[in-house]
């Protein structure tokens, strides 16, 4: 597996800061100052992980977002400014694995980082089954979902939302398990992260006999039902 990370942010200072601990840390690390220089680094020389900061000249990384997600499915850590809310769930719409406002501790950067790579090597070596519920499957290796034999378009932390449902269908799944199983233990952020993401789940599968049902108060589950969705 590939050691290098790819560090993208146009203020120097940070990315010779963060270069510094990951190769302490023995990781490779490439380095960019603008999105377009990123997807060319990263088209070249793929890497494990992408460090990418949002507010950049020439492309800002929710741009460059875009098309490197269009290409690749390479773990994303973004770099926001403190307190700015809409580039966080904006990144978090786009699939982005996890986020560290600014000003950070470089400390806690590379544990996100190795706590990312982690949860993607542990995925890559299982080869899990498809899951079915009602006219819902789930391919979990192949990472599609169909509702009654249609392909449905999910953007990657959907999908996860969807795999930690299905894996346990009728079982109610408290929120704070499912941000555990789904952005992991590390992540800075709160419920209502999870809840617009199950949302948009829900309007994606709305046509499926399979429905995401709240526990209200707890969390929620996935059943199987001909009733409407909830709202």
């Amino acid at each position: 597996m590939s050691r290098t990370i790819l560090v993208v942010d146009d203020e120097r200072n940070i990315v010779e800061l963060v270069r510094m601990y990951l190769r302490n840390e023995g990781f490779d690390v490439e380095t960019a100052a603008n999105g377009r220089e990123a997807l060319e680094k990263a088209r070249a020389t793929p890497p494990a992980l992408v460090v990418l900061d949002i507010m950049m000249p020439e492309m800002d990384g929710l741009e460059a977002f875009r098309a490197l997600r269009k290409e690749s499915d390479v773990p994303v850590v973004m770099l926001t400014a403190r307190g700015d809310e809409v580039d966080r769930i904006v990144g978090l719409e786009l699939g982005a694995d996890d986020y560290v406002p600014k000003p950070f501790n470089p400390r806690e950067l590379v544990a996100r980082i190795k706590a990312v790579l982690r949860r993607t090597e542990a995925a890559g070596q299982r080869r899990e089954p498809v899951l079915s519920l009602g006219d819902l499957r789930v391919d979990i290796a192949g990472r599609e979902v169909r509702v009654a034999g249609k392909p449905v378009a999910l953007r990657a932390k959907e999908f996860d939302l969807l795999c930690a449902l299905a894996q346990h269908p009728g079982v109610a799944m408290a929120r704070d398990r499912l941000l555990n199983l789904v952005w992991g233990e590390n992540f800075f952020g709160d419920a209502r992260t999870l809840d617009v993401h199950i949302a948009w789940l829900r309007d994606k599968i709305s046509g499926s006999t399979a429905k995401i049902q709240t526990v209200w108060g707890f969390g929620y589950k996935l059943v199987e039902s001909s009733g409407p969705p909830e709202p």
